[in-house]
């Protein structure tokens, strides 16, 4: 029925009542097509209508007899390969030469194969935000990106996702809560405050674990450092379920794999101080200028840093110790003593926060006060009760007094039990 309808429209066209573009358009062929068409029906009749190839055999049709020969051998020597080893097999070993796909529906065919099915996956389309600082994606690329002139390194990039613009992003020795806080900050300082950040669900971002009975009982999610600084900060964090779901920074750290390595390569760096050097004096505004999107609207929606908002009390490592009743709080081999005089009433068992911050120091808080304290090397008490002497009395053992501590060489002690069988026993009757 295909070929008649199309026989119709040829004849139309060799009867002048269609042009030959309007029969390309309505058969969907290209105008060449059509031509070859009208001059095989004026060679041929309504015959010429017919393919040419129908029913002559492809000319990439196997060798008789060449797949039931590979399927008899699959079935002896390899019947529990896959088709492309399989495949390769037989080329290697047995110089048959066909193809994967052809081998594949053999084995299919014969129940020697089966063939697997996979349920896709079903990924939703998620169309870009519509402002700036709207969601910031974030992740660290760790790659040789000195090839070999320098050490690995990091490359961790802030990235929007309504305009694909490179924010921030810094040569780093490792992606950790220090240097991701010390990032942010930077940040923080030049763009303000974004809606939220579009992370991965490594543990500096998400603790992997269901909340302590105490946590349930306040109906609170463990945090991480991070997260709970952002928190503080009124800044979302997201966990990507996938990182297909953060595409964005995905194909950035894609891009600078195969550019910025070249291009660090012909301007000669190969450490982090120049590579840091090298995107700030240019490199990320020229990509920015090439890969940059206009957004949906031209608001920008990050948001300023308010007084409360004191980056160095929040963007630091904050736990919880308590407090002993020497009024000493002990923190990773270390030991503080809180002073006597403070501005807020201070008791033993009392919960202390103890601050490190991105300087390394070290403050103590409790009520939203920071407490007065001097570092000690060690409790003085343990070293004073190691060095006091015993008050037990000493008994003297009348058995073993004025004996000396090391027996005598003609000590019977020593003839019994280290020479046994030189001590003649006597024999009751003999």
């Amino acid at each position: 029925m295909h070929e008649i309808d199309r026989l119709r429209v040829i004849r139309d066209v060799l009867d002048g009542k269609l042009l030959q573009r309007q029969a390309a358009e309505q058969l969907q062929l290209s105008r060449r097509q059509i031509v070859r068409i009208c001059q095989r029906i004026r060679d041929k009749g309504a015959k010429g209508i017919i393919h040419g190839l129908r029913g002559r055999t492809s000319n990439h049709q196997l060798a008789r007899g060449l797949l039931q020969r590979a399927l008899k051998l699959i079935t002896t020597h390899y019947c529990d390969f896959g088709p492309s080893f399989a495949n390769e097999k037989l080329r290697e070993q047995h110089r048959l030469v066909l193809s994967t796909y052809a081998l594949r529906n053999g084995m299919i065919e014969a129940g020697i194969w089966r063939a697997k099915r996979r349920k896709p996956f079903h990924r939703a389309w998620r169309p870009r935000k519509d402002c700036l600082g709207q969601m910031v994606q974030v992740d660290g690329s760790e790659h040789d990106w000195f090839e070999g002139r320098g050490p690995r390194c990091t490359l961790i990039a802030f990235i929007d996702d309504a305009t694909s613009k490179v924010l921030l992003a810094r040569f780093e020795l490792a992606e950790d809560t220090l240097t991701l806080m010390r990032l942010t900050w930077e940040y923080l300082r030049r763009y303000g405050r974004p809606q939220s950040f579009y992370v991965d669900k490594d543990s500096i971002y998400k603790i992997n674990r269901q909340a302590a009975l105490d946590e349930e009982v306040r109906d609170e999610q463990p945090m991480t450092q991070f997260s709970r600084a952002m928190s503080e900060l009124g800044i979302g964090v997201i966990c990507a379920n996938s990182p297909q779901a953060k595409g964005r920074v995905e194909r950035l750290f894609k891009t600078l794999q195969d550019r910025l390595v070249k291009d660090l390569r012909l301007a000669g760096v190969s450490n982090r101080e120049a590579a840091n050097r090298f995107l700030a004096q240019g490199y990320l505004n020229g990509h920015n200028t090439r890969f940059q999107e206009e957004p949906l609207s031209s608001v920008d929606a990050h948001r300023k840093l308010l007084a409360m908002h004191r980056l160095e009390r929040i963007l630091c490592l904050r736990t919880e110790r308590t407090l002993l009743n020497d009024y000493t709080l002990p923190y990773q081999k270390r030991f503080f003593q809180v002073l006597e005089h403070q501005s807020v009433r201070v008791s033993p068992k009392d919960k202390v926060q103890v601050e490190i911050r991105l300087d390394d120091s070290t403050h103590l808080r409790f009520k939203e006060v920071y407490l007065n304290f001097k570092p000690i090397a060690k409790r003085p008490y343990r070293a004073y009760l190691s060095a006091r002497p015993s008050k037990a009395k000493q008994y003297d053992n009348p058995y073993t007094k004025g004996l000396g501590s090391k027996p005598a060489k003609n000590h019977p002690w020593r003839r019994l039990f280290l020479h046994p069988h030189r001590v003649a026993i006597p024999v009751a009757g003999l």
